[in-house]
């Protein structure tokens, strides 16, 4: 069973009343509030691992050093009243290192050795994995299940993780020399992929201000593994209408190379497109994305938003593409502007027509 089809708690489904939507769009603020008393500026990138995390999904980071990930993700944990454990990966980091393993000990009562279980760092509710590039693919697989499966198999035994459950790893762009890039297939585990940019001017002179003072903020809870669990819930039972899912799919298929209806700069700047896991991810984040900003029903603008972060690491440039300087966010960009958002013109289009008839 695929990731975004798990079932969360178990438990009957939760409705969404006014209050609900109020007290998750309060609970952002506040949380978003928390985290500035140490992170200055990156809002959209707080937005986006919120909405992974509600979402029940997981997150690519990439980005330079020093532009505090880390920070980041041991802040948002802090709020969220959550375990949190970083993985730094390195060439010799093997599965048992971050999955655990079994050990041989003997029982003093009977005299007799049993094997028992040790749990790796694996076993928290959030896991910074810091470089994931820099691991073999082995240790790549073992992290890949577990946010897969949500489970590490040890041996004979599975054993279950914790509940909630929210991964994030970081990516390097600078340094390639001795990294192990994830395979398209393997980034297509993950909800997003997020770009953690360069602060501006004065993002940058309040961030040189507070680390260069003896000040000590301290995060203060706002929610719990509990809480979390019942917003992932919640998210599930928010109603999207079929116009919103057809602006996903036309988005979505139109990045399928020779396909009907694809359009032609698709043709000349990509060699590969996102698959049915990206709908999938495009209306999960639409949904949360919606409760964040206190709405209880999904838009067009809420798919648009959040169409580079599912989208750049599902989508393969080509080489024509790549001589031109032209990226993954800018392909996604235009097809953004070549889509009609609005109901009657999305279903009028000719070239959308052939999207929707294949």
């Amino acid at each position: 069973m695929s990731e975004e089809n798990h079932d969360v708690t178990g438990s009957p489904e939760l409705e969404i009343t006014q209050e609900s939507i109020d007290k998750l769009s309060n609970a952002y603020q506040q949380i978003h509030g928390q985290m500035s008393k140490v992170i200055v500026g990156q809002d959209d990138v707080i937005e986006q691992l919120l909405i992974a995390l509600f979402s029940r999904g997981h997150c690519l980071l990439e980005g330079v050093p020093g532009l505090a990930k880390t920070l980041m993700i041991s802040s948002l944990a802090q709020t969220l009243s959550m375990s949190f454990s970083r993985i730094q990966f390195t060439p010799d980091l093997m599965p048992a290192d971050i999955t655990g393993t079994d050990v041989l000990q003997e029982n003093r009562e009977t005299g007799e050795r049993e094997f028992r279980f040790i749990p790796g760092p694996l076993f928290h509710n959030v896991v910074l994995a810091d470089e994931i590039n820099r691991t073999p693919p082995k240790t790549q697989a073992a992290l890949l299940e577990a946010m897969q499966e949500h489970q590490v198999s040890v041996g004979q035994t599975r054993h279950l993780l914790s509940d909630p459950f929210f991964v994030l790893a970081t990516q390097n762009p600078i340094e390639q020399e001795g990294t192990y890039s994830l395979p398209e297939a393997q980034q297509d585990r993950f909800m997003f992929k997020v770009y953690v940019r360069y602060p501006s001017f004065q993002e940058e002179r309040e961030i040189a201000r507070k680390t260069t003072s003896d000040t000590n903020q301290k995060i203060e809870h706002v929610l719990n593994a509990v809480d979390v669990l019942e917003i992932q819930k919640i998210v599930r039972q928010v109603p999207v209408s079929d116009h919103v899912i057809d602006y996903a799919l036309a988005l979505v298929r139109q990045t399928r190379v020779n396909e009907p209806g694809t359009p032609e700069f698709i043709n000349e700047w990509l060699s590969w497109g996102a698959g049915p896991r990206a709908v999938q991810n495009l209306l999960l984040g639409g949904k949360t994305r919606a409760l964040l900003n206190g709405h209880a029903h999904v838009s067009t603008d809420d798919i648009s938003a959040l169409a580079a972060p599912v989208l750049r690491h599902r989508i393969v440039t080509n080489f024509s593409a790549e001589s031109e300087g032209i990226t993954s966010d800018r392909v996604i960009e235009r097809l953004i502007e070549e889509t009609p958002s609005k109901e009657g013109e999305l279903t009028s289009d000719p070239r959308l027509q052939k999207i929707f008839a294949a």
